[in-house]
């Protein structure tokens, strides 16, 4: 009976669209609701799908925010379902080791990949799957042994499969991301509702002109224009994060962005003005 439960129930939830889809029409197999999570469990919308994406640890988010920034990413699907579960049952009794079960029913679960990654390198689509886990996690018997049914699975589909750990994800650099991550559309900041799209623009080049090669601390430069310009306070530190998460600027990304200090080494993005222009 339990089995049948299990099989109506992966079945209820593939026909609901559960696990399927693309871009902003994918749901993922699990939602923060689901399950205990390892640190603070994130929903962030994204910029490459537009949809809310579920994180359920804080490496998830920082690995999901290196994913967001990179120009070779063109879609990311968390918590990706191993379907059907009949390969991964078929993969552990080959192996010869137990398949996942729920810690309470001891029903066979359903596996999943932390993400599956859209990449696009030279207008060529290829897929990524990827594993985030704690170094240490790795020396752990059982864990190891779900990883080598997850890495069996990707293997037949012919997919690329790697595990991703805290030490190769630069927990400064996802900051930064973070910080500036939610400026990708200007035009839906409340500070700039009330103006037109070409006085925008002006706005923007203007500032742009003002934060090249000056020594003042950020937060003074962002103050002095907005004082300057009649804006709401802290309108400017937004266009300067505009500028960072849609690159039309470049800074050191590896460095802490501390607004209250100079930013060292800030250039224009000549090939990214055009996204000014699109305002």
């Amino acid at each position: 009976m339990a089995k049948r439960k299990r099989n109506l129930d992966v079945a209820k939830m593939i026909k609901d669209g559960i696990g399927t889809g693309k871009g902003d029409k994918y749901k993922p197999w699990i939602k923060i609701q689901d399950v205990p999570s390892l640190g603070r469990s994130s929903r962030i919308r994204g910029i490459k799908t537009g949809r809310q994406h579920e994180l359920l640890s804080d490496m998830e988010r920082n690995y999901f925010f290196f994913l967001e920034y990179s120009d070779t990413v063109q879609d990311i699907r968390e918590q990706f379902p191993l379907l059907p579960i009949e390969d991964t049952l078929l993969i552990a009794k080959e192996l010869g080791v137990e398949h996942p079960k729920h810690p309470e029913t001891g029903e066979y679960i359903v596996m999943t990949t932390d993400f599956l990654v859209t990449i696009n390198y030279n207008n060529e689509f290829y897929e990524v799957a990827r594993t985030i886990k704690s170094k240490e996690d790795l020396i752990n018997k059982r864990i190891s042994e779900k990883f080598e049914i997850e890495r069996q699975y990707w293997e037949k589909k012919g997919i690329n499969w790697g595990i991703v750990t805290d030490e190769e994800i630069d927990k400064v650099i996802a900051n930064n991301i973070s910080l500036v991550h939610s400026y990708k559309d200007i035009g839906a900041i409340d500070s700039f509702n009330d103006i037109k799209a070409s006085d925008l623009k002006d706005l923007i080049y203007e500032f742009m002109r003002r934060i090249i090669d000056n020594t003042e601390a950020m937060r003074s430069i962002c103050n002095e224009f907005d004082n300057e310009m009649c804006l709401e306070k802290g309108s400017s530190l937004c266009i300067f994060k505009y500028l960072i998460i849609n690159k039309i600027i470049e800074i050191d990304i590896t460095e802490k962005i501390n607004v209250n200090k100079a930013i060292s080494s800030i250039s224009i993005i000549e090939k990214s003005i055009k996204k000014v222009e699109a305002i």
